[in-house]
C-alpha cells in the first residue's frame, strides 16, 4: 500500500489499470461496496419510518411525508457513491453522473427501446386489457392526450407514488448508485444478480405494516412477502441488466413505472376469460419475442460503447459487449 500523501490522481489511476488496459480493483473493495450498498438500502427504507403515524401507508398524509424523506435520501445517494469512490481510491474515466446513468449519449434509444422490450413481455396482459376495456382505441388516445386527465393523475398521491416517485427513487438508489459500487468487485453479471437482493429485502418492510394493521393472517402475510421478494428480485435483475447494457437510468425508471402500472400478470383471470386461447397465445408470444429481442434491443452499440459502468468491470463480460 502507498502512503496517503502518495495517493495523487495520477498514481492511483496507474494502480487501477493493468498494462493491458483492464481495470484492477483495489484490495478489500468488495467489503466496502457491499457495506455501502447495505447502508444505502437501510437509509432508504429507514426514511419511510422517520414519521410516526397510526395511518395506513396509502393515506395521502403518509404518502406526502414519505415523499419528503425518500426524496432527501435519493438526493443524497450520489454522496454515497462519491464517498465510496474517494475511500476506495477508484478513479473511473467517466464522470460520477455518467456512472449513474445520467448522460445524453444514446438518450433517445434509452427512452424508447427498453420500454418497448418490456411492453413486448406484457403482450398478453395488454391484449387482455384491450379486450376488456369498454373504450375504443380512439377514445383511449383522446384520454391520453387530455391535459385534465394528467392533472387528475398528478393530484392523486397513490398514482404519483407508484408511477413517478417510487420508480425514480428506487432505480436511482438501487441501480444507479449500487451497481457502480458492485461492478468493480465482481463481474457485471454477478453485480446484476447481487443488486436485486438489496432491492428485494428492502420490500420486506411492507410486512411490518401488514402485521401492524392486521391485514391478513400471519402466515398469509409472510407468504405474500416471500412472493413479493421473489418478484421484486427478478424484476430488479431485469432493470439492472438494462442499466448495465444501456448505461442509462431513464430506461429502468420507465420500465419500473410501466410494470407498477400493469402489476403482476393476472394469469388466473386469463384462464377464465372467454377468449382465453387468444390471450394465452399472446402471453406465450410475448415471452418468446421478449427472449428473442432481449439482447438486440439492449445492444450497447445503440447507447454508446462502452457503457460507463462497464468501464469499472475487472473482467470482460458479455453484458458489456455489442
Amino acid at each position: 500500500m502507498v502512503e496517503d500523501d502518495d495517493l495523487t490522481p495520477n498514481v492511483m489511476s496507474n494502480q487501477m489499470w493493468s498494462s493491458n488496459g483492464e481495470f484492477v480493483p483495489p484490495d478489500g473493495i468488495c467489503w466496502v461496496s457491499v457495506l455501502s450498498c447495505l447502508l444505502l438500502a437501510c437509509s432508504y427504507v429507514g426514511s419511510l419510518y422517520v414519521w410516526r403515524s397510526d395511518l395506513p401507508r396509502d393515506h395521502p398524509a403518509v404518502i406526502k411525508r414519505r415523499f419528503t424523506s425518500v426524496l432527501i435520501v435519493s438526493a443524497l445517494s450520489p454522496v454515497f457513491v462519491w464517498t465510496w469512490k474517494v475511500y476506495t481510491g477508484v478513479m473511473p474515466g467517466p464522470s460520477l453522473l455518467a456512472l449513474m446513468g445520467i448522460r445524453f449519449e444514446g438518450l433517445i434509444p434509452a427512452i424508447i427501446l427498453p420500454l418497448l422490450l418490456t411492453m413486448v413481455l406484457f403482450l398478453g396482459p395488454l391484449i387482455q386489457l384491450a379486450m376488456d376495456c369498454p373504450w375504443g382505441f380512439m377514445d383511449g388516445i383522446r384520454v391520453a392526450l387530455d391535459p385534465w386527465f394528467w392533472a387528475l393523475c398528478l393530484r392523486d398521491m397513490r398514482w404519483l407514488r407508484n408511477q413517478v416517485v417510487a420508480p425514480l427513487t428506487e432505480e436511482l438508489v438501487f441501480r444507479a448508485c449500487m451497481l457502480p459500487m458492485l461492478v468493480p468487485c465482481a463481474s457485471p453479471s454477478t453485480a446484476m444478480l447481487t443488486c436485486p437482493l438489496f432491492f428485494g429485502v428492502a420490500h420486506f418492510h411492507h410486512v411490518i405494516e401488514l402485521l401492524r394493521f392486521r391485514q391478513g393472517s400471519v402466515s398469509g402475510i409472510f407468504l405474500a412477502a416471500v412472493f413479493q421478494f421473489s418478484y421484486t428480485a427478478v424484476f430488479g435483475a431485469y432493470t439492472a441488466f438494462i442499466f448495465i447494457r444501456t448505461g442509462h437510468l431513464v430506461g429502468p425508471v420507465l420500465c419500473h413505472s410501466f410494470c407498477n402500472h400493469m402489476g403482476f400478470p393476472a394469469l388466473s383471470t386469463a384462464l377464465e376469460h372467454r377468449h382465453r386461447l387468444t390471450i394465452l397465445s399472446c402471453y406465450l408470444l410475448g415471452v418468446l419475442l421478449f427472449l428473442l429481442l432481449l439482447f438486440p434491443l439492449t445492444d450497447p452499440l445503440y447507447y454508446g460503447l462502452p457503457t460507463p459502468v462497464c468501464t469499472l468491470a475487472s473482467v470482460p463480460s458479455s453484458l458489456c459487449i455489442s
